[in-house]
């Protein structure tokens, strides 16, 4: 996190003129608040965490009985399974 800096105020034309440091800013912990005629009207953080951290998707699979590694092979094995299943696509006609 940028340290002193939990939040910064930037018009639009100086969001518009780099957005790539804007985005950098974000990165690394800024909430940028984007002002027209000195009122926010935007913020942009970085998104909030909405998944499972791993090793809580790896305890409540076996705690489901599964007995899946994550081994050197998982990859070609997945690879296997989705290629194994490339029949076309043959959807319904429609009326």
């Amino acid at each position: 996190m940028i340290e002193g800096m939990a939040q910064v105020h930037m018009t639009e034309a100086e969001v518009a003129k780099d957005f790539g440091a804007v985005l950098e800013k974000v990165q690394q912990g800024a909430e940028v608040i984007v002002e027209r005629d000195a009122q926010p009207v935007a913020v942009i953080k970085l998104p909030e965490f909405r998944g499972r951290p791993i090793d809580e998707c790896i305890a409540l699979a076996k705690a489901r009985g599964s007995h899946a590694t994550l081994d050197e092979d998982f990859g070609k094995d997945l690879e296997d399974i989705i290629n194994s299943h490339r029949e076309p696509l043959t959807p319904p006609a429609w009326d």
